[in-house]
């Protein structure tokens, strides 16, 4: 059995976004609310502990979704503390790592969490795909939410099945003694809409017992302001339970 004690006053330092399937937008929410609680006055740093689906530029991997959440940072961390692990093939980290030799060690990723946790006042972790995608074999992202010790911030489409997949990641968080903060509601990814986008809010906060903390619209084209606006309502929601 894997234990590992961090400081306590470090503990509950941040919180974990993970998404209901892979492509929800995960990212594109965590850059979003790194800015807005920069805007809110907060020292903020990203981490993403595994990123598969990397690219290659002159013999190295380059992590781009890390990349975008150091860019919303403004942060000057080595790559490694951010992102501990990066691999190739877009696919689950334990399964890339089999593939192109990886070998993971929950560890790192708990001292890299640790450093960084020590330095800025909230530390923003997001996952790869869903909570239930293994790190490591068995061992799972829902895993090191939980030794982390961090509470959940859980995005999901707004669409059509989003209910189904939004309600069995809280059931296998709260059977795992993690927190919920809420869910945000994703669609700024342009996709189909119909009547279930407007239902299916409801019926998660209703059936889950949680908190749905923004619903981000798909914009034709890109506006910061109405972003912004929203990211910064999220965020106010958001300290006020991490306080």
């Amino acid at each position: 059995m894997f234990l590992y004690h961090l400081n306590p006053i470090i503990m509950h330092k941040g919180f974990f976004i993970t998404g209901t399937d892979t492509g929800v937008g995960k990212t594109f929410v965590a850059a979003g609310l790194i800015r807005a609680l920069k805007e809110q006055g907060l020292d903020v740093c990203p981490m993403k502990p595994a990123e598969t689906g990397c690219r290659i530029s002159n013999g190295r991997l380059i992590p781009g979704d890390t990349l975008k959440l150091i860019q919303a940072s403004g942060v000057d961390e080595p790559i490694d503390l951010i992102n501990p692990y990066r691999f190739r093939k877009p696919l689950a980290p334990s399964v890339a790592a089999d593939i192109e030799g990886g070998n993971f060690k929950k560890r790192v990723v708990l001292d890299a969490y640790k450093q960084l946790a020590e330095k800025y006042e909230v530390i923003v972790v997001e996952g790869a795909g869903g909570i239930m995608v293994p790190l490591y074999k068995r061992y799972l992202f829902l895993d090191l939410v939980k030794d982390l010790n961090l509470p959940l911030m859980i995005v999901a489409r707004s669409g059509l099945g989003t209910i189904n997949h939004s309600l069995l990641t809280i059931e296998a968080a709260r059977k795992k003694g993690i927190k919920i903060l809420g869910v945000v509601m994703n669609s700024a990814i342009k996709s189909k809409k119909d009547i279930s986008c407007k239902t299916n809010p409801e019926v998660i906060a209703q059936i889950g017992k949680v908190s749905i903390l923004g619903i981000v619209p798909h914009v034709a084209h890109s506006d910061n302001k109405i972003e912004n606006n929203i990211f910064n309502i999220i965020a106010t929601k958001l300290i006020d339970q991490l306080n």
